[in-house]
């Protein structure tokens, strides 16, 4: 949907791309982590994520802001994984 919609838009000057965003420490995801039925899990989760770590809110929103500026003025139909290097892997 997103490089479709930049292919079509894109000539009116509208950019569209999209975050694929990595588990981020959320409330919820802060609640789970440390719940005893769902902590291993995610201490193997994050054992996948080459950063070592689940990534922080304003890290996704670093990501869109940057999108979001002229910095980004030739990105446009790209799908940017914000995620720790979590698929690299």
């Amino acid at each position: 949907m997103t490089r479709a919609a930049a292919a079509e838009y894109g000539a009116q000057g509208i950019r569209v791309n999209a975050i694929l965003p990595g588990i981020t420490r959320t409330p919820m995801i802060e609640r789970l982590t440390h719940d005893p039925q769902f902590s291993g899990f995610f201490e193997k989760l994050k054992e996948r994520h080459p950063i070592g770590r689940f990534g922080e809110p304003a890290e996704i929103g670093e990501a869109v802001k940057w999108l979001l500026s002229d910095s980004a003025s030739f990105m446009n139909g790209a799908a940017v994984a914000v995620d720790g290097g979590y698929l690299a892997v």
